[in-house]
């Protein structure tokens, strides 16, 4: 993943209502939800949603398609696998990570303090 793209995705999640939109994107897979639900359920006003939905979409963190008079926004889940990728690259002195909630780096930390 490029610098900028990076840079551009940790922007765009940097702010309360598109983080709470992206993590309820992931939550709900790839199926997606309607921006109409998306706004219910988040308390965000459609307005705004439209603001975030497009600062998300610039980041290429979201995507969206159109189901009959719906628009339906889902997570980019490549996109946000190539984030975490750039992220931990070189996490754990260079030695691959399991991918679970518990990073095996929590054992090297306590061996080194």
């Amino acid at each position: 993943m490029e610098l900028k793209s990076v840079v551009t995705a940790l922007a765009a999640l940097a702010q309360e209502s598109r983080l709470a939109i992206f993590r309820l994107l992931v939550q709900t897979g790839p199926e997606g939800l309607s921006a109409g639900k998306i706004s219910e359920t988040l308390g965000i006003p459609p307005s705004s949603l439209s603001f975030h939905m497009k600062e998300l979409a610039h980041a290429d963190l979201v995507s969206s398609r159109q189901e009959s008079r719906y628009v339906i926004y889902s997570a980019n889940f490549r996109t946000m696998n190539e984030l975490l990728g750039f992220l931990t690259e070189n996490c754990c002195s260079g030695k691959p990570c399991k991918p679970t909630a518990t990073s095996d780096c929590a054992g090297i930390e306590e061996t080194q303090a």
